[in-house]
């Protein structure tokens, strides 16, 4: 089997994500937090644990992919994070620190790794569909438009010899989602259309169609994986 590298893995989407990969793909798993080594063993897979931000971060990695019994094919660039605020209320180190995560992790990794990644790979990114915009997420937004931006234009600097896209989920369950105020959490699940939360299975079952061979004509594109709520 080929390799597939997967950041943000250790929870959430990118362990749901892994979960999909696991059949037709041996694992590279990279997160920030320790629970890595945990999903990794329960997996079958290799854990790095390193921040993606640092240039000793992104070279750890590259030096699992490079000792690796295969060269990767398919790259998920899921590491994010939020730091929420309102725009008069948010500080320029919070501003810098998620485009620099969500977006700059997401350059860093993709430059390094993308010479390595074997003709006919994929890479696949993980937007959002805040990137529309969402009150309290100004950071938030900036980065994942950047993301789709970064998507499109390595799609065309990677063809034909890798394909580019990106996923946009909607509102998903996760920890941070369930520990909303009630009241906040059923106006914003109200607003999709297809009236229920997303579920992590949802995105990685998006994430790995786009990865697989079922995609193959696909490049330079943004799925909203986001019940309706893209255009509602």
């Amino acid at each position: 089997m080929s390799l597939a590298v997967v950041t943000g893995a250790a929870r959430g989407i990118g362990r749901a994500v892994a979960e999909r990969l696991v059949t037709r793909h041996s694992l590279l798993l990279v997160d920030m937090s320790q629970a890595v080594h945990e999903t990794a063993a329960q997996l079958g897979a290799v854990a790095v644990q390193a921040d993606i931000t640092q240039p000793e971060g992104i070279a750890a990695i590259v030096a699992a992919v490079d000792g690796a019994s295969e060269p990767p094919a398919m790259l998920v660039n899921n590491a994010g994070i939020t730091r929420d605020a309102l725009i008069h209320k948010m500080e320029e180190a919070v501003f810098r620190a998620v485009v620099r995560v969500n977006l700059g992790g997401t350059y860093a990794l993709t430059e390094a790794l993308a010479g390595r990644i074997v003709d006919g790979g994929s890479v696949v990114n993980l937007s959002s569909r805040a990137q529309l915009g969402n009150v309290g997420q100004f950071n938030y937004a900036v980065s994942k438009t950047g993301v789709i931006g970064c998507t499109r234009a390595l799609a065309l600097a990677l063809a034909p010899r890798l394909r580019v896209n990106a996923v946009a989920p909607g509102f998903v369950e996760s920890d941070m989602t369930r520990a909303m105020p009630a009241r906040v959490r059923e106006r914003v699940v109200s607003a999709v259309p297809l009236a229920r939360a997303g579920q992590p299975e949802d995105i990685a079952d998006a994430v790995a169609w786009l990865g697989s061979e079922a995609a193959g004509y696909l490049t330079g594109q943004v799925l909203y994986v986001c019940g309706g709520r893209s255009f509602g």
